[in-house]
């Protein structure tokens, strides 16, 4: 790894709070949870990256420590933290409803809460149970998206259901009716729920069932000829993708593949674009690959288990695919390894400074596979002219006390209509609400 060094963000979407914060680079990318702090900015590229196995794979599970009611997260200045719900079990996707709901995935509880917005400093929300009996409810959309939405949809590991819904409503008027289903079979369960800008296509995020496709049989040439490009086999098929529905879950086709676990879609407002926020493989060292978040292409591969960012190969499938090796997307912003990234949202209200506008908000959940923690924070991606610059901003930290235990691990994210940013916290069973209050 080149050594580290620190660059002056003058040009690149700087802040009127950070202008002069200096952007960390090189091995100064790299850290853990005591340098994360408000402001904190960095940059990591494909330059910066160690060999495979520079360092010990190393398994290091956070412990969970109960929250004091002192212990709330820290956000830069001019920004408040407040308690919107509280006694959840597992909060996960958070998404917002034409007319302004908080729709809620209670993972632990298989169920999907909704929450008026109420004020902000007005206390915890109690909420009510839209719909429940749900196995591990994930991913959450409306259709049509505007003010006329007519259907929730929600996904879960093994398929994509919808209720009929009416604006306001707060508890399904139907049962779930199933419109797809999706590959099971265990690894990655999370799948979520995008539809494209003129409502035409349900994208679903699938994880891959396995690290990095261990043991996996080699490939037919035949088969690999009429699949898309990248395309996983065997037990992984269908799996490590975006997949693409009609909003009836008919016409099922590959948009994206090589994408080890995309936990968090959204669309970009403006460009319309798809984008993920994509956990990476493990055990090739604390350091390696970075995690990512990119907008996603149509037929595009990330290279996923073959190759990472880029022509790098994974030492396990040395000497495979090598009809691959340039064909691989590199991603727009690479993030610190491991930090685990789960949800993702644009900024396009204007509560906020106007520098935040047309930002993207990314949570990370949090490290296990590295000898120091790292992630357990929400990041601000940095765009200019609505374009990823690479640079993230720490915006909200302060969920680990210390180096064995964690209170919190944020999941979802979403704007609400007044413009706050809510996040949830399935490590504390909570949801923050974060206001702009000015200087």
């Amino acid at each position: 790894m080149r050594l580290g060094f620190l660059v002056l963000l003058g040009l690149v979407g700087a802040g009127t709070a950070f202008a002069d914060e200096a952007v960390r680079t090189g091995a100064a990318a790299f850290g853990d949870w005591r340098s994360d702090a408000p402001g904190v900015r960095r940059l990591i590229t494909p330059a910066d990256l160690p060999a495979p196995f520079a360092t010990r794979s190393t398994a290091n599970m956070s412990q969970r420590a109960a929250r004091t009611g002192a212990e709330i997260p820290k956000a830069p200045p001019g920004f408040a933290v407040d308690l919107f719900a509280a006694g959840l079990n597992m909060p996960r996707v958070i998404r917002v409803a034409p007319n302004g709901d908080i729709f809620l995935a209670e993972t632990g509880a298989g169920r999907v809460r909704v929450f008026r917005p109420g004020g902000a400093g007005a206390g915890p929300a109690q909420g009510e149970v839209f719909a429940e009996g749900l196995q591990r409810p994930y991913g959450i959309a409306f259709y049509p998206s505007g003010q006329g939405a007519r259907f929730v949809y929600v996904a879960t590991p093994d398929s994509v259901v919808r209720f009929p819904y009416r604006s306001g409503e707060m508890k399904a008027s139907g049962p779930a009716e199933k419109i797809a289903s999706l590959p099971s079979g265990g690894g990655h369960w999370t799948r979520d729920l995008a539809f494209s800008p003129d409502d035409k296509t349900l994208f679903v995020s699938v994880g891959s069932g396995s690290n990095v496709a261990e043991g996996a049989p080699r490939q037919d040439e035949s088969d690999i000829a009429e699949a898309p490009v990248g395309a996983s086999f065997g037990d992984e098929q269908r799996r490590a993708d975006v997949l693409a529905f009609d909003p009836e879950g008919k016409n099922e086709r590959v948009y994206a593949t090589g994408i080890r676990n995309c936990s968090g879609l959204a669309v970009e407002p403006g460009t319309g674009a798809l984008w993920c926020a994509v956990n990476e493989r493990d055990g090739l060292g604390d350091d390696l690959p970075p995690d990512y978040v990119t907008h996603v292409a149509p037929g595009a591969f990330y290279g996923w288990p073959w190759y990472y960012l880029g022509d790098h190969q994974d030492p396990r499938h040395k000497g495979e695919r090598a009809d691959l090796a340039n064909r691989i997307t590199t991603p727009d912003v690479l993030i610190q390894a491991h930090s685990a990234p789960l949800g993702i949202a644009f900024y396009a209200a204007n509560e906020f400074p106007s520098e935040y506008t047309g930002d993207a908000f990314v949570t990370l959940h949090g490290s296990w596979n590295r000898a120091k923690r790292t992630g357990y924070k929400v990041v601000r991606l940095l765009m200019k002219d609505g374009k990823p610059t690479g640079v993230y901003e720490d915006f909200l930290v302060g969920f680990v006390a210390d180096d064995q235990s964690v209170w919190g691990r944020p999941v979802g994210v979403a704007v609400t209509h007044d413009g706050s940013l809510l996040v949830s916290d399935d490590g504390s069973g909570s949801v923050w609400r974060v206001s702009y209050r000015g200087k």
